[in-house]
């Protein structure tokens, strides 16, 4: 693997500065991650810049050209994401743009894909996903939606938690149990679900900081055509991987680390204890180096995975290894910011006293979500030693 970026790589890279320097607010600060779904004035911003990214093609980027991409390489795609996570400047639909497409280019029909490439790509649609269930959540196979065959259609009946962007979202792509005698992982589907099909229920389920951002969504009688069905009945669970391996080698988590972490070095290098700048003091000075360090490693991996993709390698471990890091990381930063802040750390934007914004506070509560969603720690560290390094299962 090579290091460096190419000079085609480091043009693309300032084109996207410049063009979120002019499309985005004046004065944007924009929310963090965690808490995007959570701020209309932020969601108001975030549809406009989607359709703005769509209009440049951006959304589509990374995608084949036969449907509809721009086909750049994966190395590019990560530039745009880890640029627009670093500047916290929403537009990007994780949901639909990284996930549910590249899993509907290999298993959907070409109806599905005409269906819903286009919207995605132009960032008119916005997706979420509905896979997590209240007894069913690292033990994903386990879960318990059913979706019952009928002439023309499947009716699914279930309840869904922990649901990102749900009270945004246009549709759902979702996991349901189509053959209950079947082995837990041989008796799954995968549906796409308009969500203001009749039965759906959003309901808000406020975070740790009383933040609108996940939604319990309850299906009851919900009809879905047969033509929303993707992969054939009972193959969802190959979906499902697909899915989540995209999930997982996502850069914006380390790039969003790598933004609180300038923040803190700029803070530090500011900020008085007494007659001396915190930058002065040894133990600081240490403690922030590491992370300077740990971020550029997990930054690392995740470009490692990208490469890995645009030589068609299979990299299931390597995405699991690269979220595990990435999210860990996160953490690091946010409870070194916090203990930095002391008790100012947890004043909330608009408090007078809010030190960097107030975006400590949101990073450090929101960051233990990190090492839960998109597969825990503990079983990505399961699946890194079983596919990774072939080790037996306990």
């Amino acid at each position: 693997m090579d290091f460096g970026f190419s000079d085609e790589e480091v043009a693309f890279r300032e084109k996207v500065r410049q063009f979120l320097k002019k499309e985005l607010p004046p004065n944007w600060v924009g929310p963090e991650l965690e808490d995007l779904f959570s701020s209309e004035v932020a969601w108001q911003v975030f549809r406009e810049m989607a359709r703005k990214l769509g209009a440049q093609g951006w959304l589509s980027l990374g995608w084949p050209k036969e449907y509809g991409g721009l086909g750049r390489s994966r190395i590019e795609q990560n530039i745009l994401w880890e640029e627009m996570a670093y500047h916290r400047a929403p537009g990007l639909d994780g949901f639909g743009v990284k996930m549910l497409a590249p899993t509907l280019m290999l298993f959907g029909t070409e109806e599905q894909k005409k269906e819903h490439l286009g919207p995605i790509a132009r960032g008119e649609v916005i997706w979420c996903q509905c896979f997590s269930e209240p007894e069913a959540g690292s033990d994903l196979s386990s879960l318990q939606t059913r979706a019952v065959e009928e002439a023309d259609c499947f009716v699914i009946n279930g309840e869904k938690v922990w649901i990102s962007g749900a009270h945004h979202a246009d549709w759902c792509n979702l996991l349901a149990r189509t053959d209950p005698q079947a082995p837990k992982r041989q008796g799954i589907s995968f549906f796409l679900v308009n969500m203001s099909a009749p039965g759906v229920e959003v309901r808000p389920l406020p975070n740790i900081v009383g933040k609108h951002s996940f939604n319990q969504v309850f299906f009851n009688n919900v009809k879905v055509p047969r033509s929303n069905l993707v992969g054939g009945k009972n193959n969802g669970w190959l979906m499902a991987n697909a899915l989540l391996s995209a999930e997982r080698s996502a850069i914006e988590m380390v790039a969003s680390g790598r933004r609180t972490l300038d923040d803190l070095l700029a803070f530090v290098t500011e900020t008085k204890l007494g007659a001396r700048l915190l930058a002065q003091n040894r133990v600081i000075r240490r403690r922030l180096s590491e992370l300077v360090i740990e971020v550029e490693v997990a930054r690392l991996l995740t470009y490692r995975v990208a490469w890995m993709q645009d030589q068609g390698v299979r990299c299931d471990s390597e995405s699991a290894l690269s979220k595990v890091v990435n999210s860990e990381v996160l953490q690091r930063i946010a409870g070194t910011a916090m203990q930095l802040m002391g008790l100012y750390g947890v004043l909330e934007p608009g408090s007078k006293r809010a030190p960097l914004n107030g975006i400590v506070a949101q990073k450090y509560f929101g960051a233990l979500s990190w090492t839960i969603g998109g597969g825990t720690s503990e079983i990505l560290r399961t699946l890194i030693a079983t596919r990774g390094l072939g080790l037996p299962r306990s």
